[in-house]
């Protein structure tokens, strides 16, 4: 697997996520203290996040981070 569908396939399972927490964008964003464009920007696979800051977003949408970073 390559870095871009790495990161794609990371950023739908952000955005599955935030769907079934019913959260839009605008709402993670906030809870995170980042932009909105910052978390369309990780949904759409351009944003390559480091690890802390991908707990971090774990913790926001309240799942595991394995349930972030297992790629079906």
């Amino acid at each position: 697997m390559d870095k871009e569908t790495l990161l794609k396939k990371f950023g739908k399972n952000v955005k599955i996520e935030r769907v079934k927490k019913d959260l839009t964008q605008e709402q993670l964003a906030e809870i995170m203290g980042v932009s909105q464009n910052y978390v369309a920007s990780i949904e759409r696979g351009k944003e390559n996040m480091s690890l802390g800051k991908i707990l971090e977003l774990s913790k926001s949408l309240n799942v595991d981070i394995e349930t972030l970073l297992i790629f079906k």
